[in-house]
């Protein structure tokens, strides 16, 4: 026979080519075909019946981006607020402090000496401090005083570099010369020059009774931290003024020191302490503050889970965007399933098409958020200016403006979260495409 094998009566034809190239015809990864990109890509695209769906499409894209920049927005403003009110609170408090247990360091200058050639410490300062009520005719308030040597304080704090009148040195001994915090002196209606009394827990018994310490001031100058626990409730005076009015003589509270990093803060006082003999209190700034700053990134995470939310919910979109387009799609799907797609590549290609809309939501999210992290300490004073009112009244918050702090660490964090859940919302979608049987999809056509 010509043309035409017959073998056990049936007629075998001449098998057609294959339309669409067989597995591993391109690439290594038979799932990644260029085909299936391709037409992934096509259907990223408006076309005249599918608007709706483009529209879809185009709402999960900016919820992505809003996601994402609201949430590096956040993340930066959080970061900046950390990292100023610590900075301001170690500016007051220092880094460490070295006091005895009676509250009464005697030998101070003996053991500045021991302490001083550390190379874990750059700067060392003695202090006096004890609360006292200020006065000034009918206005009465408590402070903390806090005396300091004006010629050694600057080793341990910034304090003199907020001085908005007046100078620390303006502090002498004897003068009885004192420096409030700004919102202080608001309160009690004072000025450089203006008197104020203090009034000493400790007492004088004398043929009238127990009188209470008092001793007159003058107001030398004003600083702000831009803290209100410091602003409002801090006074400084003269170390040996300070000695005279808690009645110290020539002991101090302890000594203050700086140390070349803030974060071994804890593991330098171990260590003081151990070279000390355990005879000295010896205290650093995380325990004083450890639950602040605990609680700090305990808020930071949750902050994260929370705003993290709002990308899940886009990525529902992308669900629902997908679902949709499947089921417009099926005729289509069909039609590339006869003609040799495998499942695997229709998957590839609605995996494709979510994964665009993620990856083109979280490159859009990532340059917003960068951009409006760097931005907010100047767009806040706008929104302040346009309300009449400020966001952040210093007498309820640690700080009176919004810092921004961007860590590009967490900028990958959140991008990388944000393109793996839209990937992750394909999966479903692309599986549901690779189910379409062909015969059933084109019954109807």
């Amino acid at each position: 026979m010509t043309g035409i094998a017959r073998r056990s009566g049936k007629t075998r034809y001449p098998r057609r080519p294959s339309l669409v190239p067989q597995e591993g015809g391109f690439g290594r990864h038979p799932m990644f075909h260029p085909l299936s990109v391709y037409i992934g890509l096509r259907y990223t695209r408006a076309k005249r019946r599918n608007h709706f769906i483009s529209f879809i499409s185009l709402v999960s894209m900016v919820g992505v981006a809003l996601g994402i920049t609201v949430l590096i927005t956040v993340l930066s403003v959080m970061n900046g607020f950390q990292e100023e009110v610590r900075a301001r609170i170690l500016g007051m408090v220092s880094h460490a402090t070295v006091s005895d247990f009676s509250g009464r360091l005697r030998d101070w200058r003996s053991l500045q000496a021991r302490i001083a050639p550390l190379p874990e410490v750059v700067g060392t300062a003695p202090y006096v401090e004890g609360q006292a009520m200020i006065a000034r005719g009918e206005v009465v308030s408590g402070v903390l005083v806090r005396g300091v040597d004006p010629a050694e304080e600057p080793r341990v704090s910034d304090v003199g570099e907020h001085m908005v009148s007046g100078r620390l040195s303006d502090l002498q001994p004897g003068r009885y010369r004192i420096v409030l915090g700004a919102e202080l002196a608001r309160a009690l209606g004072v000025v450089p020059g203006d008197k104020v009394i203090l009034v000493a827990p400790e007492a004088t018994v004398t043929p009238a009774g127990i009188l209470p310490k008092l001793r007159r001031f003058t107001v030398s100058g004003i600083f702000e931290v831009g803290m209100g626990d410091y602003d409002r409730g801090v006074a400084l005076v003269h170390l040996a003024d300070a000695q005279r009015l808690f009645r110290l003589g020539d002991a101090v509270t302890g000594l203050r020191l700086k140390l070349a990093d803030l974060f071994q803060a804890p593991w330098v006082a171990h260590e003081l302490s151990r070279l000390l003999g355990g005879h000295y209190w010896v205290r650093d700034w995380t325990r004083q503050y450890a639950n602040y700053f605990r609680a700090v990134r305990m808020e930071k995470t949750m902050m994260f889970v929370i705003l993290a939310m709002i990308i899940g919910v886009a990525a529902f979109n992308i669900v629902s965007t997908l679902v949709m387009l499947v089921t417009d799609k099926q005729a289509d799907i069909a039609i590339l399933r006869t003609l040799g797609l495998t499942p695997r590549r229709v998957m590839t290609i609605f995996v494709v098409q979510g994964s665009m809309i993620g990856l083109l939501g979280t490159l859009a999210g990532v340059i917003g958020g960068v951009a409006l992290a760097l931005n907010v300490e100047r767009i806040v004073p706008w929104v302040e200016r346009l309300m009449g009112r400020k966001l952040l009244p210093p007498d309820v918050y640690y700080i009176s403006e919004l810092p921004s702090r961007l860590q590009w660490g967490d900028v990958w964090q959140v991008a990388g979260l944000a393109f793996v859940l839209a990937v992750g919302a394909t999966l479903y979608p692309a599986w549901r495409a690779a189910r379409v049987q062909p015969a059933e999809a084109l019954r109807y056509e």
